[in-house]
């Protein structure tokens, strides 16, 4: 396993921030500074936004449905090119996407979640997350546009939160570049550590109103359960995580060498 590191950009208007770099791959380390992660970008404003523009990031990848972007839309820096890709177009309600409620009807997604129903719909969706051809379509397009030539500067893709759209676009990434699944895990889980504290505000808002909050908790964390729902799909469906690539994505080797070589140093070392 990679020994920690702090990949952690603390941004308070952008959650869940951090890049991919100096993780350990196969053939190396991931090159700090070319890719991130974070939750919404519809908040970014002051210092937050200049600190943002220092990371050099001229591409965002917003995994958020179209309903998503237009109710938040991100705020972004000048010259910042922005490609929408909803993973979920294809599913008429499914929880990742729903989350957005927690401010707006937390009484109301809590309502959805009871009864043990919060995990079996978090399964569920990683599951879709993976096969619906609205996310193949997707995460598709978000690979073949990290490797395109033209394409400068550092890139960064997100959701609402960060941790599911996102979770499963970081967890493929780091795969498909080598790096171990017990790394992946702890990359992914680190969204717990993360984002979780900065929506106690909200969730204490929603406990003056009566709302029982233990319901939410399963929806605004990640959990190994649900990664573990979103491997199985791909293996069930593709066999493995590079058939996902090949077969699932249309992704040829050639897409894959050059993934390598546009993200990690290779080190004679490993």
């Amino acid at each position: 396993m990679t020994a920690p590191i702090d990949r952690r950009v603390a941004l308070r208007s952008a959650p869940n921030l951090r890049e991919l770099g100096g993780l350990t791959t196969t053939a190396g380390v991931i090159r700090p500074g070319v890719i991130y992660r974070s939750a919404t970008l519809a908040r970014l404003q002051g210092d937050d936004l200049a600190a943002f523009a220092g990371l050099g990031i001229a591409t965002v990848y917003d995994l958020r449905t179209a309903a998503e972007r237009a109710a938040s839309p991100d705020r972004l820096p000048a010259g910042v090119s922005v490609l929408g890709l909803d993973v979920l177009a294809d599913s008429t309600a499914d929880v990742a996407a729903s989350v957005g409620q927690l401010v707006t009807d937390p009484a109301g997604l809590a309502a959805t979640l009871g009864e043990g129903r919060a995990q079996a719909l978090m399964r569920d969706s990683y599951r879709n997350i993976v096969s619906l051809p609205s996310a193949l379509a997707a995460y598709r397009a978000f690979y073949l546009d990290l490797i395109d030539p033209s394409r400068t500067g550092a890139a960064l893709f997100h959701c609402t939160t960060g941790k599911d759209r996102t979770g499963w676009a970081a967890a493929s990434l780091l795969l498909l570049l080598g790096v171990a699944e017990e790394d992946v895990r702890a990359d992914y889980l680190e969204t717990n550590a993360d984002l979780l504290p900065t929506l106690q505000p909200i969730l204490d808002a929603a406990a003056a109103k009566g709302v029982d909050t233990a319901l939410l908790l399963p929806v605004l964390g990640v959990r190994d359960e649900y990664l573990d729902a979103a491997l199985d799909e791909a293996r069930t469906r593709f066999g493995s995580i590079e058939g996902y690539a090949r077969e699932g994505l249309e992704l040829t080797t050639e897409h894959l060498q050059t993934l390598q070589d546009r993200l990690v140093d290779a080190s004679p070392h490993l």
